[in-house]
């Protein structure tokens, strides 16, 4: 590290040493080093497998910190993605500020889950990280907030994990089965084919997880069960991790139902955006009044993500945002009218 003329200032120079692995860090066309320069306002330059930064010392720092633990992740054989850049930057906030001289360079500062399939999977952001901590200390787990930020996507991961660690024997995927616009009875098919569609993105997460042989055996055996919510009734699940999806969507009776499903030995794992609630005008979201109402509650842990915590594309969430901004912008339309006409009269 050598410093420039200005003592703020700092040029700083990593070397990888195998070529390879680097490639996989700078990205395509280096997309993902021109993410950390927009990240982190420096200027980075690479040459082979030689990587220069250029800006303010804490931020040059940082960067560094960035790219040896991506380059920590494609040395053990893992894609760098633009969320994976994402990720490493808030982690390398956090790393740089608990214990950076007790912490070995690559060491992850994120909460991680195994799966035999996936291997390890780090926590992209600090909302992730509170996530997977809250799943490990708490039974029930509420998560609220947008699409995109892997709620549904790591409560699957969690699941699968307990379930090959011999914790729980077997793993129950819920989503409430809301009409849109169609009556079940009128698709097609069987009642398994019918709610496919509803079920698809729980299908999806655990394939990512789970090979796709031992999925069909999980679900010819009931090791692995996904069904609707309306199925849950009159059970107690004992033994099980149990994730109800789209949470949103459930009325406060499904809810009540649902939550006094957890037997002995189990987990429950419930997500939903409360802003992109289905269900009929002036009818109260099951999510939004258990959260309300159970917020103080021992053992239950809540997390919230947010418009920034969004993971898939950087365009979703500018997309989020947008439309955060204009409802917010709609709340507060609504609060200013009340008040002009109380100024008028």
């Amino acid at each position: 590290m050598s410093a420039g003329e200005d003592s703020n200032t700092c040029e700083v120079t990593l070397t990888f040493e195998d070529n390879r692995s680097a490639s996989v860090v700078l990205g395509q066309y280096d997309q993902n080093l021109a993410k950390l320069e927009r990240a982190l306002g420096v200027v980075a330059h690479a040459n082979g497998n030689h990587v220069t930064l250029k800006g303010e010392t804490g931020s040059c720092e940082q960067a560094r910190r960035v790219l040896e633990l991506l380059y920590s992740r494609a040395a053990s054989g893992h894609e760098i993605t633009l969320g994976d850049v994402d990720g490493a930057v808030q982690e390398s906030r956090l790393q740089g500020s608990l214990f950076p001289e007790e912490r070995p360079v690559g060491q992850s500062a994120f909460e991680q889950l195994s799966t035999r399939k996936r291997g390890s999977v780090r926590a992209r952001n600090a909302a992730q990280h509170a996530y997977l901590q809250a799943m490990r200390s708490h039974e029930l787990v509420f998560a609220e907030g947008p699409a995109g930020t892997g709620k549904t996507w790591l409560a699957v991961g969690y699941a699968v994990s307990l379930l090959e660690q011999g914790k729980v024997e077997r793993l129950v995927l819920s989503r409430p089965a809301l009409e849109a616009g169609e009556r079940l009875g009128f698709l097609p098919g069987d009642m398994r084919e019918k709610v496919d569609p509803y079920l698809r993105p729980i299908y999806d997460a655990l394939q990512d997880f789970m090979d796709g042989r031992m999925v069909e055996r999980g679900m010819q055996t009931g090791m692995i069960e996904v069904a609707p919510l309306a199925f849950m009734r009159g059970r107690t699940l004992a033994n099980a991790c149990i994730l109800l999806d789209e949470a949103q969507n459930a009325t406060s009776m499904q809810m009540k139902m649902f939550l006094t499903r957890l037997g002995e030995n189990s987990r429950m794992i419930v997500t939903g955006d409360p802003t992109q609630t289905d269900l009929p005008p002036g009818q109260t979201s099951g999510l939004s009044e258990a959260i309300a109402l159970l917020s103080r509650v021992e053992g239950i842990g809540h997390v919230i993500f947010r418009e920034g915590d969004v993971v898939r594309h950087d365009l979703v969430r500018r997309i989020v945002g947008a439309y955060e901004a204009a409802s917010r912008a709609r709340h507060s339309d609504a609060h200013e009218l009340p008040r002009a006409r109380r100024g008028s009269s």
